[in-house]
């Protein structure tokens, strides 16, 4: 350590002072800065700013093309919607058509059946009808049968006579139209 000491303890003192702030210096700082902005402002405006303003317009000319790709999908986008709604429209209609026929097919056999079982019911009807006038007439006639018997067997009970059959049904029959 002792010849380090003597190396700066030499003849010459150094000079004390950051280098940029001694005056002696300026003219040469001056004379580099200005070598160094002219360096760089030509390395910039004929390299850099061509690259950047290429960039920027790259970027410009993409963002309009995506503004008018946007723009056409949004387009195609609303031409779908209205085409899906005119095709949901076209169907409903059809879903109410076919759903008119179809009550009115339902309709038609269901008046088609109702005038079946009414033609039915008249039918049975008649014929109960025909049946309970058969069965009436048919009860008449055995009524009038047994008010004959019951006649000539009550004259021949109380007066001991016979009375024909004939004789009796006319009697049933004067008595019955009165």
């Amino acid at each position: 350590m002792a010849a380090a000491e003597t190396t700066n303890t030499g003849t010459e003192a150094p000079s004390g002072g950051f280098p940029p702030f001694k005056s002696e210096t300026f003219p040469a700082q001056l004379f580099w800065l200005t070598v160094t902005f002219a360096f760089l402002f030509v390395v910039l405006w004929r390299v850099s700013a061509p690259r950047i303003a290429g960039v920027f317009a790259e970027r410009k000319g993409r963002i309009a093309g995506d503004i008018g790709s946007a723009e056409q999908h949004k387009k195609d986008a609303e031409a779908a919607l209205a085409s899906y709604n005119n095709a949901l429209a076209v169907a409903r209609d059809s879903a109410r058509a076919v759903g008119e026929d179809n009550r009115k097919r339902i309709g038609a056999d269901a008046e088609k059946a109702k005038a079946t079982a009414d033609a039915q019911a008249r039918d049975a009807a008649a014929t109960a009808e025909a049946r309970i006038a058969s069965v009436r007439a048919e009860a008449r006639g055995r009524i009038s049968k047994a008010a004959e018997e019951v006649a000539i067997d009550i004259v021949s009970r109380l007066t001991g006579d016979t009375v024909s059959s004939d004789e009796a049904a006319a009697a049933v029959r004067a008595a019955a139209g009165s």
